[in-house]
């Protein structure tokens, strides 16, 4: 048997046109080359960028003109501005009138101290002031019975001088009309002589025990007043001995137990006022030397900020800290109600205000660059530029240069770009 082949199944076709070929061509490459030219900035970023990270990992921030306010936030320790502290004032036995935690008025006795050998030489030096006002007395009744005296003393001798006198007149008549002899003359001008000289010198002696009697009178009275300013000293001692509150409030700890001896300048109580509260602040060291006593602040106290003043820093720094006193305005009607011992409030301390500055919103860039450089956002990448930065706020921080108005750099940690200068950014 003989097989044919298949070529009496062939069929011709016609040739289609070429025309329908080129046309899909030419839009397959024109696609392409629109695609091409979409896509070149991408692929030039793409070859450009050092590296590339997803955009919602960053935090972005704008750059802004404003007032920045460089401030300090700390923890502060409510305590009472006024906390007065009482000391023993001798040796005693002490005895309390108050317990811990009473509600106590200004004025009113707290606790006394039995003390013996105060209040008996209180008692031996009152006795030997009364004893020194009793010698002065009896010095100033002297001085007049001298006085008395004295002025006799003087008035026997005027007797005595107008006596001589008269026998001198009688004695010049009589030796005129030569009725006595010339020794009878001359002994009564010596008679006369003598009752003046007599009388001069009890003038004299009287005025001299007058002056002598004022200076004794007079150190006498000093002896008293020395004497009597001892006692007026050793009875404020013995008063002191009764404590008494000097202000109004509450009692602290007491600082010994009834009835135990204490000694002078021992701590006994404390009374705590809780009209007007303080608030202490601990500050790190690196801002010490930023603060100045006077300094603004705010503190919030359930959701309400009230204005406030730095009124204290102590001199030293202890434990990387330093610690200073915070005083509620005086401008406020009152303080925060409420307050109570040791509670801890947030407290904000202004230290400076800066107006119409470049600014940004503060990140961990910051201590990415150490404030050195930035990455700011141009298009779909991020180029690192150097900047310079001012001032820092807890939520600001100020820009001195590299950066204008509307720029958008990346605020979040830079630590992750591996010191590129180019970062690509994708969605």
């Amino acid at each position: 048997m003989k097989i044919a082949d298949t070529s009496g199944q062939d069929v011709v076709l016609t040739p289609k046109s070429n025309k329908k070929t080129w046309l899909v061509s030419g839009l397959s490459v024109a696609i392409i080359l629109v695609l091409f030219f979409l896509a070149a900035p991408a692929i030039s970023s793409w070859s450009s960028g050092e590296a590339s990270i997803a955009r919602d990992r960053l935090r972005i921030a704008t750059v802004e003109r404003g007032d920045l306010v460089r401030d300090l936030s700390v923890q502060g320790r409510v305590v009472a501005a006024v906390s007065p502290r009482l000391y023993a004032t001798g040796q005693g036995t002490i005895t309390f009138s108050v317990d811990a935690g009473d509600e106590v008025s200004k004025g009113q006795v707290l606790a006394s101290i039995d003390s013996p050998e105060l209040t008996n030489e209180l008692k031996q030096e009152q006795a030997s002031l009364e004893q020194q006002k009793l010698e002065l007395e009896r010095q100033k009744i002297q001085a007049r019975k001298q006085a008395l005296e004295d002025q006799k003393s003087v008035d026997m001798a005027k007797v005595t001088l107008v006596a001589a006198d008269r026998e001198k007149r009688r004695a010049d008549k009589a030796y005129e009309f030569k009725s006595i002899s010339q020794i009878d003359f001359e002994k009564a001008q010596d008679d006369l002589q003598n009752a003046q000289f007599v009388f001069q010198h009890a003038e004299q002696d009287a005025a001299l025990n007058a002056e002598s009697l004022a200076f004794e009178i007079k150190t006498n009275q000093l002896q008293v007043d020395r004497q009597a300013l001892l006692v007026k000293e050793l009875q404020r001692k013995v008063d002191e001995l009764i404590l008494r509150s000097p202000v109004s409030g509450i009692v602290g700890n007491l600082a010994v137990k009834q009835k135990n001896q204490v000694s002078r300048d021992q701590p006994i109580l404390s009374v705590v006022d809780l009209s007007e509260f303080e608030l202490e602040v601990f500050i790190p060291e690196s801002y010490a030397d930023d603060l100045a006593i006077g300094m603004a602040a705010e503190v919030t106290v359930n959701g309400e900020t009230y204005a406030a003043n730095l009124v204290t820093i102590s001199p030293e720094i202890e434990n990387n800290q330093v610690t200073g006193r915070v005083r509620f305005a005086a401008s406020d009607t009152s303080q925060p109600p409420g307050l109570r011992q040791n509670q801890r409030l947030t407290t904000r301390i202004l230290m400076e205000r800066k107006a119409d500055v470049l600014m940004v919103r503060r990140g961990q860039f910051l201590e990415s660059s150490s404030g050195r450089f930035a990455f700011k956002i141009i298009g779909d990448s991020a180029e690192k530029v150097t900047i310079v930065t001012g001032a820092r706020s807890l939520s600001m921080v100020e820009i001195s240069s590299g950066l204008a108005v509307g720029d958008q750099i990346i605020v979040s940690s830079t630590d992750q770009f591996n010191d590129a200068s180019k970062i690509l950014l994708t969605n």
